[in-house]
């Protein structure tokens, strides 16, 4: 589904950069909407929305991950428009998932990986995107846009992008792993953190053993399991809310994480480097899908047009270092915030080599043989 078309949307910009060089409200401070300038509590003085919204709505209820917001932005989406953002958090796909399938829940916006898009289109979750309401969409680098787990963007926007890869201190560890199958290596028992991911991390598995990383034969998904298992001693901790946070305290020595958390990470401590395995990373896009039963609409349409200017959306290029879909807030940074931008730009975490993304990998929605799936992952983390 995805892998091949998120190949060449990397292979773009990595091309193209290659030329160049919690849960609750928002905390926001008390400042009601009106004339004159809105400043965060960090003291961010907020960009006036271009367009503004009509909104009737007093509040916006967004189902999001975790560590993935700027707070400057939540702030000002409350402070130029007036409106109320409550915004619970979850760690994994499946989590989102499990809770808005159940029902019984407010959310308006939620924020899935590309490939349970599908998924929740299929079982009536997510109603259709009003285009016509989205003038802000034409910000969005258009190489983002039109993948195959959504043709047309029919329902989804590209939020950010990434990889997956190995993570490791250089300075710890004697043995650097170089592949996935590296993982394996006995001298890494109970030194590694790996994010909380099912699909990838069976996909990876999977790949070790020469596999597509999205097999639907319960041959090879058996094989992976037994394989995952023997790899479970070396995993001290499965961590999705933030596992630059044992690496950089110094509780692991190395594992599998996300592009934002390693160039953290690394910008933390330079000894904590991101290596792309030689069988390839893993390429994912998160995006937002409104909710079947959204009652504030108004409100979603204000926050996806103001999140996405550029004076706005930038935000996420200084705090939260992934691969950015939003060429307004690239081209903003590298006007006003140069020192920002370069750092983006110039690191290979956030934008991977060309060679690198060839080898890359996505993971797709597998239909009916998601519960294989499940139930390899309850296996193997039980006994973690």
């Amino acid at each position: 589904m995805k892998g091949k078309s998120l190949f060449n949307v990397f292979a773009v910009l990595a091309i193209f950069s290659l030329a160049l060089s919690a849960c609750g409200g928002s905390g926001s401070p008390e400042q009601p909407a009106g004339d004159g300038p809105k400043v965060t509590s960090a003291g961010f003085e907020c960009p006036e929305p271009n367009p503004r919204v009509e909104v009737t709505s007093t509040e916006l209820n967004l189902f999001v991950w975790t560590e993935y917001f700027p707070q400057d932005m939540l702030e000002c989406f409350e402070l130029v428009y007036g409106i109320t953002l409550n915004r619970d958090e979850y760690s994994s796909n499946e989590e989102m998932y499990a809770k808005v399938s159940a029902g019984g829940t407010a959310y308006d916006l939620v924020q899935p990986t590309d490939y349970i898009v599908p998924l929740m289109i299929r079982q009536g979750l997510v109603q259709e995107l009003d285009h016509a309401q989205l003038p802000n969409m034409k910000n969005i680098d258009s190489n983002w846009m039109d993948q195959p787990f959504d043709p047309g963007n029919k329902y989804s926007l590209p939020y950010l992008a990434g990889t997956d890869a190995i993570v490791v201190n250089t300075a710890t560890v004697e043995t650097i792993p170089t592949s996935w199958a590296d993982l394996w290596n006995p001298e890494y028992a109970g030194r590694m953190v790996f994010i909380d991911d099912s699909r990838a991390t069976i996909g990876l598995t999977l790949v070790t053993l020469g596999y597509d990383p999205n097999t639907t034969n319960p041959d090879e998904l058996e094989e992976a399991k037994n394989k995952l298992l023997e790899l479970v001693p070396n995993i001290k901790v499965f961590d999705s809310d933030s596992p630059k946070t044992a690496l950089i305290a110094g509780d692991v020595d190395l594992g599998m994480v996300w592009t934002g958390e390693a160039f953290i990470a690394n910008q933390e401590n330079p000894d904590i480097q991101y290596i792309y395995p030689e069988e390839g990373p893993v390429l994912w896009q998160d995006n937002w899908l409104i909710l079947k039963d959204s009652s504030h609409l108004d409100a979603v349409y204000a926050w996806l047009n103001y999140t996405m200017q550029g004076d706005v959306f930038w935000l996420t290029i200084r705090d939260f270092q992934y691969t950015n879909p939003n060429q307004a807030a690239l081209d903003y940074a590298k006007a006003n915030e140069p020192d920002v931008y370069n750092a983006y730009a110039d690191s290979p975490i956030t934008n991977p080599p060309p060679e690198v993304v060839a080898k890359g990998f996505g993971i797709e929605d597998v239909g009916e043989a998601t519960p294989l799936y499940d139930n390899i992952w309850v296996e193997v983390k039980g006994g973690n």
